[in-house]
């Protein structure tokens, strides 16, 4: 893989890095692809109560059509029962409700495609809107199967939350479920509110863009939100299983999708934002619409950090409020940084709460994520003295992760992979190393184009050395998106390096490093999977990191 540098110094060779030629522990790199199955059994709770299709019908205003003509529509939607619901006809279950939803990307095949999948595995009734109503393949499924009722509403998606409630028995009335949203912030949060909830004494599950926790089951995470199905499901498995606590990240694709419709939050939170999914939003002033409906009315209570223009913006008469900066319910003053990375900081809140807290995370905003935390938890009726216990204690995947190994300079993976987040990340890190700081980063594909340059410049003018390197490219060209963080880092102060392949990325910043120096891999995080033209192979940041340093200490 050619390097290619803006000193010109690096040959156009394939690139070995020196001294890791005689590496005795080569980089666990696996390159069989990954196939995600989609015949696997969703995870769903062991009863639920049926609901009639005519009662799920009537809840959101959706005639009801039977196949053939002939067939009472009435009379089947009354004796039809369902049992649950689902959007992916690979994985339903006798008894489900089958939703066909038309693509959001143009030119994919409508969901009411795959009806006759669905009816063959047991669907009981089908929603869908008016063009799914008359795709020939649903036609030819019902057919073969007369009699299934389909219910035909203009927009499906926006009543999905709502008629997935209702299948498993609204089981968010029976939790409390803190809904997290922001740019950034959101996993860590939850990571640490879930944490002090345990120590205080909590039964606990957690859903997020790392895993979904079901009391002591730890599952791996496909969205930051579920779909409202699946979300809906794994509500009442917890409720089934004795959990009480719920801490949510309510990512803005949710809330504009409506896959949180249809749940109760005891705890609408909000840690910041920053420009991101672009190519989903049509500005940052979209992006906030999505953002503020978590706050609508919809949380019983609302925390909201206020450092930022966009926070101030949410505040109302029951807000609860979080600052590092100003005046708030909750505040933190007098931070400590630690040389290992951790953090102590003196919270204050109401009633006189006042003590010191620990967070083993490093950055201002780290200090945020526990307070905010702290806030979430107590507005959930926690004690904050056992929620401090459990914060001080929480590790997060991927998020400011170090690795080490004896290696004699920092070494850590981290998720942030937006400019505001790369910026925040590189100035924590700065400012507890003595010496240079050495960053591996690169750009998904298919996704914001706008902040590709913009990353590029946030760590070229932190940064002594910048590796830009592939991330996710998906179906883009590799060299198309690196090129465009090249441009922002034009500016920069740093030595700019490029290398396409990310395992030898991270190789070449490993054997730049010095004792006193810190090595950051940012932008995959906790991800154990890299996707090039399309096709996934497991690639774990750390993992690879880990191995190239025991290699390069054993030499």
């Amino acid at each position: 893989m050619p390097v290619r540098s803006r000193s010109r110094r690096a040959a156009p060779v394939a690139f070995v890095p020196a001294g890791l030629q005689q590496t005795r522990t080569r980089p666990r790199i696996v390159t069989a692809p990954v196939t995600p199955s989609l015949v696997e059994t969703p995870l769903r709770p062991s009863h639920t109560v049926p609901t009639p299709v005519a009662a799920l019908a009537a809840l959101v205003e959706a005639p009801v059509r039977g196949f053939p003509a002939d067939t009472s529509d009435q009379t089947a939607s009354d004796q039809t029962m369902v049992t649950g619901v689902t959007l992916r006809a690979q994985q339903t279950l006798p008894g489900d409700l089958f939703v066909g939803l038309p693509s959001l990307i143009p030119g994919r095949a409508h969901g009411a495609d795959f009806a006759g999948v669905a009816c063959s595995a047991g669907a009981v009734a089908v929603l869908t809107d008016p063009l799914g109503a008359h795709r020939p393949a649903l036609a030819a499924a019902i057919a073969r199967r007369p009699g299934i009722p389909v219910l035909v509403h203009a927009d499906p998606r926006s009543v999905l939350g709502t008629l997935s409630a209702r299948i498993y028995g609204d089981p968010s009335t029976a939790l409390s479920v803190l809904g997290i949203t922001g740019t950034a912030g959101k996993t860590t949060t939850a990571y640490l509110l879930e944490a002090g909830l345990r120590v205080a004494g909590a039964p606990t599950g957690l859903l997020g863009t790392v895993a979904v926790r079901i009391g002591e089951a730890l599952l791996p995470s496909t969205f930051t939100t579920p779909e409202a199905p699946q979300l809906q499901a794994l509500l009442a498995l917890m409720v089934e299983r004795g959990v009480t606590h719920v801490p949510i990240e309510v990512s803005s694709h949710a809330l504009a999708l409506g896959r949180v419709s249809g749940t109760t939050f005891a705890v609408g939170a909000f840690t910041n934002l920053s420009q991101d999914h672009l190519d989903f939003h049509a500005d940052l002033e979209d992006y906030f619409a999505a953002k503020a409906m978590l706050f609508d009315g919809r949380a019983s209570a609302e925390v909201v950090c206020i450092d930022d223009d966009w926070g101030q913006r949410l505040v109302t008469g029951k807000t609860t409020t979080v600052s590092l900066s100003g005046e708030a319910i909750w505040r933190a003053t007098e931070i400590t940084a630690q040389h290992s990375g951790s953090q102590t900081f003196r919270a204050l809140g109401p009633d006189g709460f006042d003590q010191r807290l620990g967070v083993r995370l490093p950055g201002a905003f780290n200090v945020t994520n526990a307070l905010l935390a702290l806030a979430v938890g107590h507005a959930a009726g926690a004690d904050p003295v056992l929620l401090a216990r459990g914060i001080a204690t929480a590790e997060v995947p991927g998020r400011m992760q170090r690795v080490d190994r004896g290696q004699g300079f920092v070494a850590l993976v981290d998720y942030a992979h937006k400019p505001a987040a790369v910026a925040a990340l590189l100035d924590a890190v700065r400012a507890q190393v003595p010496g240079r700081l050495l960053v591996v980063l690169g750009c998904g594909g298919d996704r914001d184009t706008a902040k590709r340059p913009l990353m590029g410049a946030q760590a070229a003018s932190r940064a002594d050395l910048l590796v830009i390197t592939d991330d996710n490219p998906r179906t883009e060209d590799p060299a198309a998106i690196r090129a465009a963080m090249l441009t922002g880092a034009a500016a920069g102060p740093a030595e700019v390096v490029e290398i396409g392949d990310r395992a030898q990325a991270i190789a070449y910043a490993v054997t730049q490093a010095r004792p006193g120096d810190a090595v950051v891999v940012a932008g995959k995080g906790h991800e154990s999977a890299q996707e090039v033209h399309g096709v996934k192979r497991p690639f774990v940041d750390a993992d690879v990191l880990t191995d190239l340093l025991d290699g390069w200490i054993h030499d």
